[in-house]
């Protein structure tokens, strides 16, 4: 199957609200702790090495990047700053929290939010900060442990059951996977699902067919 999420194109990086584009049809935001593995998961979703920026230092994502999939542009993929570990200033670090939140709260094309998390190390308290702004909001959550070649199947599947237990607790409801760019496990699974939500959110932009979710 032709994968649509390749046609990808950058629009443009937004620092405030009113930059993006016109809150219609539907998109779907990528957030996580710096190098946690967001953009190696976007780049693996989309089969395209440098769709979203990878390197060594954390937090290169500074801005609300936006990437239109065609033809008809209605639906989006938002890629979020990643929060925590970046060397910025307070200043800024509170400008992100502020941008992130408000996004979360006020876009109304939001048709899904994926959260990032490190399957070593899920639900720290910057994860914490995240999902306290998803409180009261209806929004369809995804948690994608990454990197899940690092560590055996056994623990793999600890965290995963862990991490469900844990976002249970704090009243969320969520779908989860775990997922390593590297090996490309979990690709397939996430990708469907986002077609779904694509699918299910705007009903005019082009029809996907059929795709299964991850269970």
């Amino acid at each position: 199957m032709r994968n649509p999420f390749r046609e990808a194109e950058f629009v443009l990086g937004a620092g405030q609200l009113d930059q993006l584009p016109e809150d219609t049809g539907a998109e779907i935001a990528f957030a996580g702790r710096s190098n946690a593995g967001k953009s190696s998961a976007l780049n693996a979703l989309c089969e395209r090495r440098a769709l979203a920026r990878v390197g060594r230092t954390p937090g290169r994502t500074q801005e609300i990047n936006v990437f239109r999939l065609p033809p008809t542009g209605r639906r989006r993929l938002v890629d979020l700053p990643g929060y925590g570990y970046a060397k910025v200033s307070a200043r800024q670090r509170a400008h992100w929290d502020r941008l992130i939140g408000d996004y979360l709260r006020e876009r109304r094309s939001l048709a899904g939010l994926v959260l990032i998390m490190d399957i070593r190390h899920p639900l720290t308290p910057l994860d914490e900060t995240l999902l306290h702004w998803l409180a009261g909001q209806p929004r369809t959550l995804h948690v994608v442990l990454t990197k899940a070649d690092k560590v055996s199947r056994s623990e793999a599947d600890r965290q995963l059951q862990a991490t469900r237990r844990g976002l249970e607790a704090r009243g969320l409801e969520a779908t989860l996977q775990t997922f390593s760019a590297l090996k490309r496990k979990g690709v397939d699974d996430l990708r469907g699902l986002l077609l779904d939500w694509l699918d299910a959110a705007d009903p005019e932009g082009q029809t996907t067919g059929a795709h299964r979710a991850p269970d």
